[in-house]
């Protein structure tokens, strides 16, 4: 069967087929693997298209995901200050936006996760790429360890989000912010910039 080419700028459908089927290449490949021009080609469109509609791949990929905000935007508030601060700002950032309205599309989006593999694919690929990647980068970490201290702030912060908002545990699903700030923060700072030679070591 022929690939079908070509722009569909007429067709009501072809923001939505682009969308489908960045969301299967995105599963597919990783956000790394995928590129403009295979989603173009899966949607039967041209490449400008999808940058007409989506603008970058960066965009596409947060338009696929439903991400309930552009961590861009966010992102210098962590990255500004001193670097043995980072742990204090990241959860706190993290923590406002989840008590924001945002916070309803990120429960709904880790609860397709923690249930759907293709969704739990898109939001791995989402946290590594656009949030951890920025900051391991930001902070010159020694690549070989920098994948490892990403996963596991990922794991204190997923964890969080799951038994805070998910779950509703008590007495931490109704603690203050400020107060999980100051309980969480030193863990997570040491995940990022802390002595982690007993874990490397082994």
């Amino acid at each position: 069967m022929a690939r079908r080419t070509g722009r569909r700028p007429g067709n009501p459908d072809t923001r939505e087929a682009i969308l489908v089927t960045a969301r299967e290449v995105f599963a597919e490949r990783g956000f790394d693997g995928a590129s403009i021009r295979a989603i173009a080609a899966g949607a039967g469109v041209d490449p400008a298209l999808v940058h007409h509609y989506f603008g970058t791949k960066d965009q596409l990929f947060l338009t696929a995901m439903n991400a309930p905000l552009d961590p861009r935007e966010v992102l210098p508030e962590v990255l500004t200050g001193p670097p043995d601060e980072i742990g204090q700002r990241l959860v706190r950032l993290f923590l406002r936006i989840w008590d924001s309205p945002a916070g309803t599309a990120g429960v709904a989006l880790l609860r397709s996760a923690v249930s759907n593999e293709w969704t739990a694919r898109l939001l791995r690929d989402f946290v590594v790429t656009q949030i951890l990647r920025q900051v391991t980068t930001h902070l010159a970490l020694d690549p070989a360890q920098a994948p490892l201290r990403a996963s596991l702030v990922a794991s204190q912060l997923v964890g969080l989000a799951i038994t805070r908002y998910i779950l509703r545990l008590e007495p931490l699903a109704s603690t203050p912010a400020e107060t999980l700030v100051t309980a969480i923060a030193p863990t997570v700072q040491r995940y990022v910039t802390g002595d982690l030679t007993d874990v490397f070591d082994r």
